[in-house]
């Protein structure tokens, strides 16, 4: 053996062992985490895409830049917002990019796509918005938490709302054709029904259409005495626009979950006026703890939070609560989950817990519109808990 091989051979030994010392430091939690965040950052949900990564970021921020010690490492991937796309986006994240975890996404088709990728691989999924009643539900497994809602929570809070609360009989609901839609208003239906109202018809129309006319009047010549809508991002503000535009705000009030208004009450301008939504967060909530939160928010990012931000703040705090109990290892699955479902998360919209399925058990907000705001009228359901049908975990 020549000098030149030996000395060759040793420096390869020396870079395996380097390499070996650095997979060990990050399994122990050293290391940099890989964050891979999956979102929508172009076309009808892109605002909400881009609260959700500031919010997560502001928490990660407010930790110094890491979560139990551990440098965080942010890789990015537009999802469009296209369910045909999902796979292979995600696999970007897991196969390419070998993240340790993800956070995505608004759109329930895609969010599905995620978790079924999750589930495949092992990888931690945190869900900042997508509320597809099957990831806490069938989908549910160790390594999927939600840190929003599920559809049927802000749906069935409204159904018993505007049953019990205004005295509402009959009622009609519209929506895209998709799987949030549908579990919405199937959620309100739940809610109006057992609290003796009845939902007469159901319409729909496909995402991300937004014609419609021919809907609005048959709304009118049905006249129910109220409607329920399940939009959300542009398509929220051209449909609250088109029902004023048609009169109707004026004879059959406008009901929905808060994302018909949240984070598009500037677009909507005055035809939003006076709606009441439900939700799990509101304006003027005025604990210390939302104010520090909207305070920090503003002075970072020079917007106003809403709910996607909240959303996307407290899936970096689920996942710090997960990675301090395993001491940043984020391997360690069964801890990290217990943790997590042991947690009190201290929210900008109050304190939560997780459910066995991974879903937050949280308050659920009448709001009203009033000028640019979702103004808190009262607390609707004090912590409601996502039924998570077919979980069987």
């Amino acid at each position: 053996m020549t000098i030149r091989t030996a000395s060759t051979i040793r420096l390869a030994l020396t870079a395996i062992a380097f390499a070996s010392l650095a997979t060990a430091a990050a399994a122990q939690g050293t290391g940099k985490l890989k964050v891979g965040l999956m979102l929508p950052y172009s076309g009808t949900y892109t605002a909400l895409g881009v609260a959700i990564e500031n919010g997560f970021k502001l928490y990660v921020d407010e930790q110094g830049g890491k979560l139990a010690g551990r440098e965080i490492e942010y890789f990015k991937v537009d999802d469009e917002s296209d369910p045909a796309k999902a796979t292979d986006n995600v696999n970007k994240l897991i196969k390419r990019d070998n993240v340790d975890v993800i956070v995505g996404t608004v759109h329930s088709g895609v969010a599905m796509a995620m978790a079924k990728a999750a589930k495949e691989s092992g990888t931690v999924l945190i869900v900042p918005n997508a509320g597809a009643d099957a990831v806490t539900g069938p989908m549910c497994a160790p390594n999927i938490f939600r840190s929003s809602f599920s559809n049927w929570q802000p749906a069935y809070a409204m159904g018993e709302v505007a049953a019990k609360q205004q005295g509402k009989k009959k009622a009609m609901t519209i929506t895209w054709k998709y799987a949030a839609g549908d579990e919405s208003v199937n959620g309100f239906k739940e809610g109006f029904e057992k609290n003796g109202g009845k939902v007469d018809k159901q319409l729909t129309l496909p995402f991300p259409n937004v014609e419609f006319q021919a809907l609005l009047t048959e709304i009118a010549a049905a006249k129910p005495d109220a409607v329920y809508a399940f939009f959300a991002g542009g398509g929220a503000v051209k449909f609250v626009k088109d029902y004023q535009a048609a009169g109707l705000n004026k004879t059959i009030p406008l009901y929905g979950p808060g994302f018909l208004t949240d984070g598009t009450l500037d677009a909507q301008g005055e035809s939003a006026q006076g709606m009441l939504t439900t939700l799990h967060y509101a304006d003027g909530l005025n604990t210390s703890r939302d104010n520090a939160f909207r305070v920090a928010y503003a002075k970072s990012f020079k917007l106003q939070p809403d709910v996607y931000a909240v959303q996307g703040y407290d899936a970096a705090q689920m996942l710090g609560v997960g990675l301090n109990a395993t001491k940043g290892d984020i391997s360690k699955k069964a801890e990290f989950a217990a943790a997590v479902e042991k947690a009190k998360i201290d929210s900008p919209r109050g304190t939560f817990t997780v459910s066995k399925a991974h879903n937050p058990v949280q308050d659920i907000y009448l709001r009203k519109v009033e000028g640019k705001e979702n103004k808190l009228v009262s607390t609707a359901i004090k912590g409601l808990a996502d039924p998570a049908r077919g979980c069987r975990m």
